[in-house]
């Protein structure tokens, strides 16, 4: 394929561009951001890259001042050599993730569907994939030594160069790895066929054994609830049996004590009745006609009336006395000892004073002086108590001439009274028809007793029987006699329960051991029951379970014997590929030699390459040894690689010429070598078309046509704002 024009829309730095090539060697020249990177790149994507791509890098290829509408377009026409002469070409794509389109005219066809233009263009280039393009006819200088991009690409590419096919072995490479890795990984979120062949074997060989335990276990569950429940039925009976009994207690303790209640009952009235005989007797037997309440205030008015009349005559029985003998003191006695007490106490206070003042000459003066006026404060007291002596006298005899007259004038009084209460008590006697004090005190001891019997049985009966009335408790007592024959009678039919002693409470014990064990038993065959429920196994699902197992251990075994097929044959492809890269490797060597060696001006002949890594060595002339192309200058490594490039291209594309795309692969070159190798792609150019995007003018000479692209002219006219120290400043701080 030889491109003869490239129009651009809306593609990175250019809005608008249309490029023509000439069908031998291009040079597109331009300083730095003419675009020459770009004309690089939108050839890469209209080749390779598929229109509907969604890959992040195409949202930039939009310029800078391009509307939120516009989106890349990319034009090419080109020329394809086919054995029946020439043929003319366009292809047009648009990118727009999802929205993308395309157009190939071709050899009378237009194709619009994505995939088959890309397989169309695959086909006509010998490029199958982006990557492909990048490591082997699209060179650019800071990628020379990138050459396994696309590395299965390659080896097809290799392989069908050797051996003539259609296609390499990659594919069926690709599809044995796959199927080897979906039959054999080991991951947990994406098992392969094995793992989850194994894990159903295993799962099934689990859900058997599970299966047939918990069969096991469900006929032990049956037995067990089987047991529990005759253990039940037995445990009810004898509750039921228990209970039954434990009535009857029930019954004979409520008989009996019925029973009791009404010979208690019958024993109060057959009492009541005797009582009430004994009051009937005792109210018609009264000793005193009078009533008691009558009676009593009666003898106690004669008792107060005896007593008075005793009281009166003692008082009468004999004459005044008065003894009120006091003998009177002298009445100027205490005067005089007053008067003494006085002048002392004045003569020893004078002396005192005498004494103190010099008046008096005398030894003690003072002590005398107070010796005196003490002994008159003592004579002083006693005449005082001498006074209080004589004042009580005049009392005493004041009292006595009184009490004489009192006397004299209340015996006439005390006779009178006497006579009076002698009247008054015998009116009283008469009345009661007795002849003395004596006579009545014994009626009324008499007629207390009476009352106090009659109210001791009323009390008795009123306990007994309460206020019911005399003529029904004879009723009540037979009445009381009939039901306690009703309840012995009762109680005999009751059995010997009734007559056991305690029997209500030893069968209330039993009672509850009884309903403990038949809560036990409900329990035991309530959990015997949840566990046949809960054991949801099917011997017909054990069956299915088994089937499953025999079925998943045919298939993998049916999956063991293919992984061991693929295995074989992945490595018979394997073996063909290390002879086919040996093959590559040496045609590759054979030209890179012819390359190398004319381009290094004979340094160096001889080169060794890789059967695995295409790993690149020389061997140098100083060492005498082989060296590894990392070990040489930049330079050399660039020329290296870029032989190792176009040997590639010669090698893998077969019929094919795709276009040669090189981006300044010389500039690590001195003039010599970028003069040699210059020669090289001229001879190049007669089969392969070749673009050399470059900044340098020195190779427009032995150029077939030279595009040249003018470079950024936009400035920035505003002028640069000063800083503002103190806000850096503070930043900083």
């Amino acid at each position: 394929m030889r491109i003869s024009r490239l129009q651009l829309t809306d593609f990175r730095r250019y809005r608008d561009l249309d490029v023509s090539f000439s069908p031998g060697l291009t040079v597109v020249r331009g300083p730095n951001e003419a675009g020459k990177s770009t004309i690089q790149r939108a050839l890469e994507l209209v080749l390779t890259r598929r229109a509907t791509s969604a890959a992040a890098d195409l949202d930039a290829l939009r310029p800078w001042d391009a509307p939120e509408t516009a989106r890349p377009i990319i034009t090419l026409t080109f020329e394809q050599e086919e054995e029946a002469g020439p043929k003319q070409g366009t292809v047009q794509k648009s990118f727009l993730a999802a929205k993308g389109t395309v157009r190939l005219d071709y050899d009378g066809q237009s194709i619009t569907d994505p995939s088959l233009a890309d397989q169309v263009l695959a086909e006509l280039t010998g490029i199958p994939s982006e990557a492909f393009f990048r490591s082997t006819a699209s060179v650019r200088h800071h990628e020379l030594s990138d050459l396994a991009r696309d590395e299965s690409a390659l080896r097809d590419r290799l392989q069908a160069s050797i051996s003539g096919a259609d296609r390499g072995t990659s594919r069926a490479r690709k599809t044995l790895e796959r199927a080897l890795h979906e039959l054999n990984t080991k991951g947990e979120k994406n098992p392969g066929r094995l793992k989850i062949a194994e894990g159903a074997v295993a799962q099934a060989g689990a859900a058997v054994e599970k299966g047939e335990l918990a069969l096991v276990q469900l006929e032990r569950d049956r037995d067990a609830s089987a047991a529990a429940r005759e253990r039940r039925t037995e445990s009810e009976g004898v509750l039921r049996e228990r209970r039954s009994l434990l009535e009857k207690a029930r019954q004979a303790e409520r008989l009996v004590a019925e029973r009791d209640a009404a010979q208690e009952r019958f024993d109060r009235y057959r009492q009541a009745v005797q009582v009430r005989d004994e009051l009937v007797v005792l109210a018609d037997s009264h000793p005193s006609t009078t009533p008691l309440a009558v009676l009593r205030p009666a003898i106690e008015r004669l008792r107060a009336l005896d007593g008075r009349i005793r009281e009166l005559r003692g008082m009468l029985a004999g004459e005044i006395e008065v003894n009120y003998d006091v003998v009177a003191p002298k009445a100027t006695a205490w005067r005089l000892t007053a008067a003494l007490a006085g002048l002392v106490v004045v003569a020893g206070a004078a002396l005192a004073v005498s004494s103190q003042v010099g008046i008096v000459s005398l030894d003690n003066g003072l002590v005398i002086g107070l010796g005196g006026v003490a002994v008159g404060a003592v004579l002083a007291y006693a005449g005082r108590r001498q006074r209080q002596s004589s004042q009580s006298f005049a009392r005493n005899q004041q009292l006595r001439d009184i009490e004489i007259d009192r006397r004299l004038r209340g015996r006439s009084d005390l006779e009178e009274q006497l006579v009076q209460a002698e009247v008054d008590t015998k009116a009283r006697l008469e009345h009661l028809a007795l002849p003395d004090l004596a006579a009545a005190e014994e009626l009324l001891t008499r007629e207390e007793a009476h009352v106090n019997q009659v109210e001791r049985l009323t009390a008795q009966l009123d306990g007994l029987v309460g206020k019911e009335p005399f003529d029904t408790l004879p009723a009540s007592r037979d009445a009381a006699a009939l039901t306690v024959e009703q309840k012995a009678s009762a109680l005999e039919g009751l059995g010997p329960i009734a007559k056991e002693p305690r029997a209500r409470e030893r069968l209330e014990v039993e009672v509850r051991d009884a309903e403990s064990s038949l809560d036990r038993a409900r329990d035991d065959e309530a959990t015997a029951r949840a566990r046949v429920e809960a054991n949801a196994v099917d011997a017909e699902e054990v069956a299915g379970h088994a089937e499953r197992l025999a079925m998943w251990r045919e298939q993998l075994a049916a999956l063991q014997r293919r992984g061991r097929v693929y295995a074989a044959t992945f490595e018979a492809i394997e073996r063909a590929e290390r002879t086919t890269m040996r093959t590559a490797t040496r045609f590759l060597e054979r030209r890179m030699v012819s390359d190398l060696g004319r381009a290094t001006g004979g340094r160096y002949r001889r080169v060794r390459v890789d059967d695995k890594t295409l790993d690149i060595a020389v061997h140098a002339p100083e060492r005498g040894d082989w060296v590894d192309v990392g070990q040489l200058s930049q330079g050399t490594v660039d020329l290296v690689y870029l032989a190792a490039r176009i040997g590639l291209v010669r090698l893998v594309t077969g019929d094919r010429r795709p276009p040669l795309i090189l981006d300044d692969p010389f500039v690590t070159f001195d003039e010599a070598r970028a003069t040699r190798t210059l020669e090289l792609l001229r001879d190049l150019a007669r089969d392969f078309q070749v673009i050399y995007l470059t900044t340098s003018e020195r190779y427009d000479a032995v150029a077939d046509s030279v595009v040249e692209l003018p470079g950024p002219t936009a400035l920035d006219d505003s002028a640069p704002e000063e800083p503002d120290e103190t806000a850096a400043v503070a930043a900083m701080g």
